[in-house]
């Protein structure tokens, strides 16, 4: 089982950056993809962003290309979401997750592992 341990939320303006880090602990090697989703109040959890083992590949949701970015440290076991351009409907609490293999994917059954989300808020 991997812990991870969400951390860089926090309150900004439209238009504003944020960078979100996930601190993976508990298995031996970070030897697997890791990805982001979000849930806005009232609504499902969605795909924001995955990326592969090595951080040679990767995937985004339409709604966050161009403006977001997802990068990993495996010497940290830590995985980043870079937000820019924030806009008012990326509100919502972003949860770090661990894939059950080393390839990214965007369904959130391929992910085994979860954090406990941090909170990101933008103002208009």
């Amino acid at each position: 089982q991997v812990q991870l341990v969400e951390s860089g939320g926090g309150l900004v303006q439209a238009g504003g950056s944020l960078r979100l880090s996930c601190a993976a602990s508990g298995r031996t090697s970070f030897n697997y993809a890791m990805g982001w989703f979000r849930q806005a109040p009232g609504k499902e959890r969605q795909f924001v962003a995955s990326i592969s083992w090595s951080g040679d590949s990767s995937k985004y949701a339409d709604s966050v290309k161009g403006r977001f970015t997802i990068s990993r440290d495996n010497a940290k076991t830590t995985v980043y979401l870079h937000m820019n351009s924030l806009k008012p409907e990326d509100t919502a609490i972003y949860y770090c997750a661990a894939g059950q293999s080393g390839y990214p994917t965007i369904r959130q059954t391929d992910f085994g592992s979860w954090g406990q989300g941090t909170q990101v808020t933008v103002s208009s």
